[in-house]
C-alpha cells in the first residue's frame, strides 16, 4: 500500500489527485535538476510513494528528453522529424499511386471509346455503302 502525505501540488477530485500542466512541468523541472530521484520528487509534490511512470509519461507528453537529465530534447526531435519525413514520403507515394490508377482508368476508357467509334464507323460504311473515313492517299 502506498504511503500518503500532504501533497504540495494538485487537487483531489473523487479521491484522485489532479495536476495541471503547470504543476506537472514544475515536478519535471525539479526532477531534471538532478538533486533527487524521480520517486523522491514525486513523493514530495504529490504525497504518493511511487510515481508508476507518470513523470516519464508527462515528459513524453511535453516532448522533454531525459537522456542526460537536461532540457535538451534534440534526440526526440530528430526521431520525430525522421518519422514525419517518412510519413510525408509515404503519403506522397500513396497520392501518386492513386493518380496513376486514375490515369490508367482514363486511358482504358479512351481506348474503349476509340474501339467503339471505329466499330460504329465500320457498321455505318457497310450498311449505307458510303465512305466515312478519310482517304489519306488522295490528292486535294
Amino acid at each position: 500500500m502506498e504511503k500518503k502525505c500532504k501533497p504540495q501540488l494538485g487537487q483531489f477530485v473523487n479521491g484522485r489527485l489532479i495536476l495541471s500542466d503547470e504543476e506537472k512541468l514544475t515536478i519535471i523541472k525539479d526532477f531534471l535538476s538532478g538533486k533527487e530521484t524521480r520517486t523522491a520528487v514525486y513523493h514530495r509534490y504529490t504525497g504518493y510513494a511511487e510515481d508508476h511512470g507518470k513523470i516519464s509519461k508527462w515528459m513524453r507528453q511535453f516532448g522533454i528528453g531525459e537522456g542526460s537529465k537536461k532540457n535538451s530534447n534534440f534526440a526526440l526531435m530528430a526521431k520525430s522529424k525522421k518519422k514525419t519525413e517518412s510519413d510525408i514520403v509515404d503519403f506522397e507515394k500513396l497520392q501518386l499511386q492513386k493518380r496513376i490508377a486514375e490515369l490508367e482508368k482514363q486511358v482504358q476508357m479512351a481506348e474503349m471509346k476509340a474501339i467503339a467509334f471505329s466499330t460504329m464507323v465500320d457498321i455505318a460504311e457497310r450498311e449505307f455503302n458510303i465512305p466515312i473515313r478519310k482517304k489519306y492517299n488522295t490528292k486535294p
